[in-house]
């Protein structure tokens, strides 16, 4: 009866179908549903008790919380990097726009170009870079700590990070990470690689791989010196740069 009585008033507000037409789907549900019901036999009241392995137990366990705590640890890192870097707390560490998790799609790069893959086998371990594992920067609202940078590390980075309590040479495999050694591509989190610039021991980046939320961290202007791919990024811009005059002396002819 109450079924009922939300169907008309819902109808009458015409956010479905008349409720007559409702009661008329809902009755040839219900005469399909009889016959198969019918036909179910009664759950026997033997039960089967099935004897689990401790180990399979510990690690499924693993697996299903192995993602879990890496956003926990990220969001931990992320925010005291965040306070040592701006203690008044002024600057907005997240925006409110939704961020997509597709790799090439939707996201863009620095350029305004379409992400490109930053690395997606790291020294043939099978193992793609980014917070998603899938080769690409992108970034998401459970990456907290920004995974934006496509930059090829060295030796003297490795140390510098290590020094600031950022360990990326000891892989971790729970966390897909292989341990990052000179001269591999790894997205980087965004502030990360502002903390090693203004310690001068910033790694060189790709800008064509790096995504573009990393511009709200740092500027295109201090990435670019710093460009593996500079003569393609420049060229990139100037392409756009062209393409913008061009539409805005159509808007001025209109």
């Amino acid at each position: 009866e109450l079924l009922k009585i939300t169907v008309a008033v819902l109808a009458s507000l015409g956010m479905i179908m008349p409720a007559s037409n409702a009661f008329v789907l809902l009755e040839r549900r219900q005469s399909a549903e009889r016959p198969f019901l019918q036909k179910q036999k009664p759950q026997s009241a033997t039960t089967t008790t099935t004897t689990l392995d401790p180990s399979s137990i510990a690690k499924a366990t693993r697996r299903r919380y192995s993602r879990i705590t890496y956003n926990v640890f990220a969001a931990r890192s992320s925010s005291a990097l965040l306070m040592s870097s701006n203690p008044e707390g002024d600057e907005d560490f997240d925006d409110d726009e939704p961020l997509s998790e597709s790799p090439a799609d939707t996201a863009s790069n620095v350029l305004g170009t379409a992400l490109e893959c930053c690395c997606s086998n790291v020294r043939n371990t099978g193992i793609g870079t980014g917070f998603y594992r899938n080769g690409y920067c992108s970034t998401g609202e459970q990456d907290f700590g920004r995974h934006t940078v496509c930059c090829q590390v060295t030796d003297d980075f490795l140390a510098y990070s290590q020094s600031v309590g950022n360990d990326l040479s000891t892989p971790v495999p729970e966390y897909s990470f292989p341990g990052l050694q000179a001269g591999d591509v790894w997205c980087l989190c965004a502030q990360r690689w502002v903390q090693a610039h203004e310690a001068g021991q910033a790694p060189r980046v790709y800008l064509q791989r790096t995504h573009e939320k990393t511009l709200s961290y740092v500027p295109l202007s201090v990435l670019r010196p710093y460009a593996l791919d500079g003569d393609a990024a420049d060229e990139d811009l100037a392409t756009l740069n062209e393409q913008r005059e061009k539409l805005s002396k159509l808007f001025e002819q209109e």
